[in-house]
C-alpha cells in the first residue's frame, strides 16, 4: 500500500490507519534534533543499502601486534595518545568503505548485467556486459594510502625506498581513528611495514574563550585575513610557540601582534647589522681578539643552539620558539647590540654578523618569509635559506671566569638604570658605585668587562664602601651601593622635595577640611566619601616619605 508514496504522505497515512485500527493510545510532541542537509536544507533520514565493508579484525590484530616490536612500533608524542589508538583497534567494527558521491576512487567491482555475476579486481572484466559500481571509496580509505602511494607504490621506485617509511606525521587529536589508524593497517598490509615512526599530536585552536569555532557561533577567524593584516610569518610564529602538542590553542589577537613586534625587532637588528658593515668586505671572526662581551653572546648562542636542537627532537616547539626569542630579543638585541656600539672594531662585526647570521637559521622554520628576505641581503650568503646548513656551534677557547663576569656586570648596569631612573639621573651621568660579594669583600672587573659596564651605563666600580646615605640593590649573592651625593644633585632634589611638600601639605589641608564637613560626608555617596579619605591617606603618605628624603639630603648637605 505504502510502495512509491512520499516519506511525509506515507507517515500521514500510516497514523490514520493506526487511528482506524484502534492502536493509537496517544500523540505527544516530542522536541528533538534533526539532520539536515547542508546544502539543500532537506530533512536527512536514514536509508537501509547495500554496502561494501572491509573485515576489519585480522588488519587491526596486525597493526597491535607489530606495536610490540620496537623498530615496528608507531610512536605519539604525548605518548597518552597511544592510548586512544591502541583502543579504537581493540575495539574495532567492519568498516563500510562505500559512499553515494559524485568523486572519489570508484569502488573496483562489476556486476555482469546478462547474469547478475559479481566481479572484484583490480582490473576490468573483460566483456561488454560488465556495469562498474557507482559507489566511491570512504575519502579515509584514499588517504589512508597517502603514505606510499605518493612514492609510486606499487612500483619499487627510488623514492619510495629512501623516504618510506616517514620519520613524523603531524594531525589533530581528533582524527587519529579516522585517519592514523587506517593508515596504519593499510600500510601494513600493502607494504608490510609501519607508514611513519612518530605521530605528533596537535590540539585545535579555539577562540579566545577556549570555544570551538563554528559557523553557527560566528567565531571563527580566517587565517587569510590575519596574514593580510599581519603577515604569514607573525601567525606562524603564535600558532607554533603558544601550545604544546596535544594541547589545545586559543587565539589571542595580542599574541599575533606581540610576535609581529618580535619579528620588526628582528628586521631593525638586521638593518644595524648591516649598517655596521663596508659593502664588498669579508669578515671573519679572530678567535685571538675577541671582547668580553663578544665571548659573552657567543657563548650564549652556544647553549641556545643547544637547547633548541634537544627541545626540537622532542617535538617541543614551543619551547625552542621560547628559547630561541628570548635569546634573540635580549641576550642579542637588548644586550649585545649595545655593547656593540662602545666597541667599534671590525672583530666586533664579524660577531655581529655570524650571530645574526646564525639566528637567522634557528628562527627559519617558524618565520621562513622574513628570515629569508634577511639572509639574501646578508653578505657571504649564497641563494634562498631553505638551501643553507642548520649552525652549528662558535668553536673558540672560552674563558667561564669572563663570562660569570659579564652576566654580573649587565645585572649591574639593569640596576644602575634603574636607580638613575629613580632619582631623576642623566643616563649618560657617570656614577661610581660599590659592588660586594657574600662575604662583605669588593668586587673587582677584568678590564674588558670594566669597560663594557662603563660603555652600557657610564660606572665606574669603587674599592671602598660610599660615605652616608646609600642607595641599595642586591644581585643575586651580591649587593650594589651607590651614594645618594651621587645620584642626586642635593641643592636641587631638596628644592624639589620642598615644592613636593608645601603642595602635599595643600591637598592634606584640603581633603582634611572636606571630610571634617558634616555635610559633606553625610550627603555625599558613600562611595565618594571613601575615595576622598584613600586620597588623604595616601598624600600623607606621600608627605611623610618625601620629608625622610629631604632629611636624607639635609644630612649630606651639612657634612659637606
Amino acid at each position: 500500500k505504502y510502495t512509491g508514496m512520499d516519506r511525509f504522505e506515507c507517515r500521514q497515512a500510516l497514523v490514520e490507519d493506526f487511528e482506524k485500527a484502534g492502536v493509537v493510545d496517544h500523540i505527544e510532541e516530542h522536541l528533538h534534533q534533526v539532520g539536515h542537509s547542508e546544502r539543500t536544507g532537506v530533512i536527512v533520514e536514514p536509508y537501509l543499502s547495500k554496502q561494501w565493508f572491509v573485515k576489519m579484525k585480522p588488519l587491526a590484530e596486525e597493526v597491535l601486534k607489530n606495536q610490540q616490536i620496537p623498530d615496528q612500533k608507531i610512536s605519539f608524542v604525548p605518548e597518552r595518545f597511544e592510548h586512544t589508538f591502541t583502543q579504537w583497534l581493540e575495539n574495532i567494527e567492519d568498516w563500510c568503505i562505500s559512499r553515494q558521491l559524485w568523486w572519489g576512487h570508484r569502488i573496483p567491482a562489476w556486476t555482469s548485467e546478462t547474469t547478475g555475476e559479481l566481479y572484484v579486481g583490480t582490473k576490468a572484466p573483460e566483456g561488454s556486459d560488465w556495469k562498474q559500481d557507482e559507489d566511491v571509496l570512504d575519502t579515509w580509505f584514499s588517504s589512508a594510502l597517502w603514505p606510499f602511494s605518493t612514492f609510486g607504490w606499487p612500483e619499487d621506485t627510488a623514492d619510495l625506498e629512501r623516504y618510506y617509511p616517514t620519520n613524523t606525521l603531524v594531525t589533530g587529536y581528533d582524527i587519529i581513528f579516522f585517519w592514523v589508524a587506517r593508515m596504519a593497517f593499510q600500510a601494513r598490509y600493502c607494504t608490510d611495514n609501519r607508514p611513519f615512526r612518530d605521530v605528533l599530536i596537535h590540539g585545535l585552536i579555539r577562540d579566545r574563550q577556549g570555544r570551538k569555532m563554528s559557523k553557527s557561533l560566528g567565531n571563527g577567524v580566517d587565517p587569510m585575513d590575519v596574514i593580510a593584516e599581519k603577515g604569514a610569518d607573525a601567525l606562524r610564529f603564535f600558532l607554533t610557540t603558544n601550545s604544546a602538542p596535544g594541547m589545545d590553542l586559543r587565539y589571542d589577537e595580542t599574541k599575533v601582534d606581540a610576535a609581529w613586534n618580535f619579528i620588526n625587532k628582528i628586521w631593525n637588528a638586521s638593518r644595524y647589522v648591516l649598517m655596521q658593515l663596508e659593502p664588498g668586505e669579508v669578515y671573519s671572526i679572530d678567535p685571538e681578539s675577541l671582547s668580553a662581551s663578544d665571548q659573552w653572546i657567543m657563548n650564549r648562542f652556544n647553549r641556545t643552539l643547544a637547547e633548541v636542537e634537544k627541545n626540537m627532537d622532542k617535538y617541543e616547539f614551543a619551547i625552542a620558539g621560547n628559547v630561541l626569542q628570548n635569546f634573540v630579543w635580549n641576550d642579542f638585541c637588548s644586550w649585545y647590540i649595545e655593547l656593540s656600539k662602545t666597541d667599534k672594531s671590525r672583530n666586533t662585526s664579524a660577531v655581529l654578523l655570524e650571530v645574526m647570521k646564525k639566528s637567522i637559521l634557528l628562527l627559519s622554520p617558524y618565520m621562513p618569509f622574513v628570515t629569508d628576505t634577511i639572509w639574501e641581503a646578508l653578505p657571504g650568503t649564497a641563494g634562498s635559506i631553505n638551501t643553507a646548513e642548520w649552525p652549528a656551534s662558535f668553536k673558540f677557547q672560552s674563558d667561564p671566569e669572563l663570562e660569570r663576569e659579564m652576566d654580573l656586570v649587565l645585572q649591574i648596569v639593569q640596576s644602575v638604570r634603574e636607580l638613575k631612573a629613580e632619582y631623576r639621573m642623566k643616563p649618560s651621568a657617570p656614577i661610581v658605585i660599590f659592588v660586594q660579594d657574600e662575604t662583605g669583600h669588593p668586587v673587582t672587573l677584568s678590564s674588558k668587562a670594566a669597560g663594557a659596564l662603563d660603555g652600557l651605563c657610564h660606572a665606574r666600580l669603587s674599592d671602598h664602601e660610599p660615605e652616608g646615605e646609600c642607595a641599595t640593590r642586591t644581585l643575586g649573592t651580591f649587593v650594589l651601593s651607590a651614594g645618594l651625593s651621587e645620584l642626586v644633585n642635593v641643592s636641587e632634589e631638596k628644592a624639589r622635595l620642598q615644592r613636593e611638600m608645601e603642595r602635599l601639605e595643600k591637598e592634606i589641608m584640603r581633603g582634611e577640611k572636606m571630610l571634617s564637613n558634616p555635610g559633606f560626608t553625610s550627603k555625599a555617596p558613600a562611595a565618594k566619601v571613601a575615595a576622598e579619605t584613600q586620597k588623604l591617606e595616601n598624600y600623607r603618605t606621600e608627605f611623610t616619605l618625601a620629608k625622610e628624603q629631604f632629611a636624607k639630603l639635609d644630612k649630606i648637605q651639612t657634612k659637606k
